[in-house]
């Protein structure tokens, strides 16, 4: 993959933080799923028609709950989300937030020794 330590490193910590992604993506689908199956009022659980609901008169509520959240516009949800995976970005690269909390924490795996997959 690279002869260059340095570079090695870099493509490591890149996979170890897509991998997490992938994983928390296959959870996202198969929670909804799951939900509905025991219960749980969704207007749409199959994961890859979900986000239709949003375009339909009323929008889109999660969890079957309009008081949870009640999104009715694509803008403003892709905005949310932006904002909200931007600031976490910005933490893990960062190392943490000023003041100390998370500084001698390792970026790739934040749980030190309490939690060590």
């Amino acid at each position: 993959l690279s002869a260059d330590p340095q570079t090695f490193s870099r493509y490591r910590e890149v996979e170890v933080i897509h991998a997490r992604w992938a994983m928390l993506g296959a959870l996202g689908c198969i929670t909804p799923e799951l939900l509905a199956k025991n219960g749980v009022p969704f207007g749409e659980a199959v994961w890859f028609k979900a986000g239709a609901q949003i375009f339909q008169d009323g929008g889109l509520n999660y969890l079957g709950n309009p008081n949870l959240v009640h999104a009715q516009s694509i803008l403003a949800t892709l905005a949310v989300q932006v904002l909200l995976m931007g600031a976490v970005e910005a933490y893990r690269a960062n190392g943490g937030v000023p003041g100390g909390f998370g500084e001698d924490l390792d970026s790739l795996y934040p749980g030190g020794k309490y939690f060590d997959p």
